[in-house]
């Protein structure tokens, strides 16, 4: 069955928050990164008659988490699930999801999660944050705040390593084939066109 990506943009930042689902399946669907106005996603939901079975986030930081709790309580059956490494961090960054969301699952390298004929691959990615993730699923790659089109992200905040960033981007450009990148903030891209141009990209992958 062919999956179906929706991108919204959340919050002051333009996180993205990204549906995703079979088109021809039974409802659900999985939520990735609801950063923000957790009316709006609600509401977007409702309108594309689909049910969350999964939250998953690709990192802890507010601005990809904070409407993770309002979600969960519109839709208790969702699990949510984020990197341990994140959610344990004494990072004030993480305040809205700790406080808020005491049920929250743990997830890392090669766990795999299934969306009807879907399959989420967890990657362990960190260098923006220890606990980051980059989501696998088909030919797509949901990077958070790993890759992004012609950059990368931060590493300067509290769980961030630039060493830590080069050795999950190198991963990332080796992985065979092309995929297409949804990233958590600003467009999407392509991996072979970030191994083209990506200048963090291709230093990491020594170019």
């Amino acid at each position: 069955m062919a999956m179906r990506v929706e991108t919204m943009p959340l919050g002051m930042l333009g996180t993205n928050c990204y549906l995703v689902w079979e088109e021809e399946g039974d409802g659900t669907c999985a939520v990735i990164d609801p950063g923000d106005e957790a009316v709006a996603l609600i509401r977007r939901l409702e309108s594309l008659q689909l049910q969350p079975r999964y939250i998953l986030l690709t990192h802890g930081h507010y601005d990809h988490v904070g409407a993770a709790a309002a979600l969960k309580e519109a839709y208790p059956q969702a699990q949510v699930y984020l990197h341990p490494a994140d959610y344990q961090a004494p990072d004030s960054m993480l305040f809205p999801l700790r406080t808020q969301l005491a049920a929250v699952e743990p997830y890392g390298e090669g766990d795999r999660l299934q969306l009807g004929g879907l399959t989420f691959s967890v990657l362990h990615t960190p260098g923006h944050s220890q606990g980051s993730v980059t989501l696998r699923c088909g030919q797509a790659l949901f990077c958070g705040d790993t890759l992004f089109a012609g950059s990368c992200g931060r590493t300067d905040f509290p769980g961030g390593s630039m060493r830590d960033m080069m050795a999950s981007l190198a991963r990332l450009g080796a992985l065979e084939g092309d995929f297409h990148l949804y990233p958590g903030h600003m467009e999407d891209s392509t991996l072979s066109r970030e191994r083209m141009d990506n200048p963090y990209l291709l230093q990491a992958m020594g170019r």
